[in-house]
């Protein structure tokens, strides 16, 4: 497994620690699955997205 270093504000580490300890998790644990989360959410269609191609087909087809 890699190792990445990630810089962030020592306050948002705090709020991190606080949920992985609540959740009785580590903090890599917990940064993995809100990157699995992230990742599975950026690959659903946007309904925005939809609805602005929904409108571009309607006036090609107009």
């Amino acid at each position: 497994m890699a190792r990445i270093l990630v810089s962030m504000p020592d306050e948002f580490l705090n709020k991190i620690d606080k949920v992985a300890d609540s959740e009785q998790r580590t903090r890599s644990e917990l940064v993995r699955e809100a990157l699995r989360s992230y990742i599975k959410r950026s690959k659903l269609p946007s309904p925005q997205k939809a609805l602005s191609n929904a409108k571009i087909l309607e006036e090609i087809l107009g």
